[in-house]
């Protein structure tokens, strides 16, 4: 049943919608002050630490943080383990914003990967595969009128994870609009990952704030990045990670930045 009334307030907000978007209000914000929120959060397919899958719990976070944009990872997609669930879909009812998944591997009669929120209805989307020896993963590239947006895991191996920042800095040698990247890097600060990647892209939370494991964090391996770009110059007015111990293994990370051309 509650299921059914998502479905139809959904359709409603659509309805109502300006094209159909699902953009709140705060939405047209943007363009006023150049504002935007970004939040990566791995939400381990909303299985809690109390090992409770609970959609509306993770749904609510994404909700008090109100992002513009959210790059979410270890998503199922209609597998057995998810009881053929999407869980993408599921998180999209509940915040009213548009789902973009992109499929990583292909996992128990369904699919296994990464996905982006949004407010604004993305004008097109596409997924690149990256190495990973434990499982193939993946980059989702969308874009918006104003900028590009990206949400990515990394793999548990470093040869691995240095190929995908070689295979990433080489797709984005020539853009214009400014490109953000975001995910779980399952790579510290210090490390030669984030060392080469940090040569083109521009770190805009801060690595001192830990963000995993969520119940005692103690290291930063989720992060958000900016294209390095000389039309563009990008401001952060705020930086966190939530304290939420239980929802998932990771905590979110999120930040509010200014664009200036």
């Amino acid at each position: 049943m509650q299921r059914i009334i998502l479905l139809a307030s959904l359709f409603i907000y659509q309805v109502l919608s300006p094209n159909g978007a699902f953009s709140l209000q705060e939405t047209k914000n943007i363009q006023k002050n150049n504002e935007i929120v970004i939040l990566t959060y791995n939400v381990r397919n909303c299985r809690g630490q109390d090992n409770r899958i609970d959609y509306q719990r993770v749904a609510d976070i994404i909700n008090r943080i109100n992002p513009e944009v959210v790059a979410l990872q270890e998503l199922d997609s209609s597998t057995l383990r998810s009881g053929k669930i999407i869980v993408l879909d599921e998180l999209a009812l509940r915040t009213r914003l548009f789902p973009t998944f992109g499929a990583s591997i292909a996992y128990q009669g369904g699919k296994y990967g990464i996905g982006i929120l949004s407010k604004e209805k993305p004008i097109w989307w596409k997924s690149i595969a990256l190495p990973g020896r434990e499982e193939i993963r993946s980059l989702l590239i969308i874009e918006f009128k104003d900028f590009l947006f990206c949400s990515t895991h990394f793999s548990l191996n470093e040869e691995d994870r240095l190929k995908s920042v070689e295979i990433i800095n080489d797709h984005f040698s020539k853009y214009s609009k400014p490109v953000f990247l975001a995910g779980d890097l399952n790579a510290v600060p210090e490390s030669n990952v984030i060392k080469n990647i940090e040569t083109k892209w521009q770190m805009l939370n801060n690595p001192a704030d830990p963000t995993i494991p969520a119940d005692n964090p103690n290291r930063c391996i989720d992060y958000i990045f900016v294209l390095k770009n000389n039309k563009n110059y990008f401001s952060v007015g705020q930086s966190t990670v939530e304290k939420e111990p239980v929802a998932s293994d990771h905590l979110p990370v999120w930040v509010k930045i200014r664009i200036d051309k």
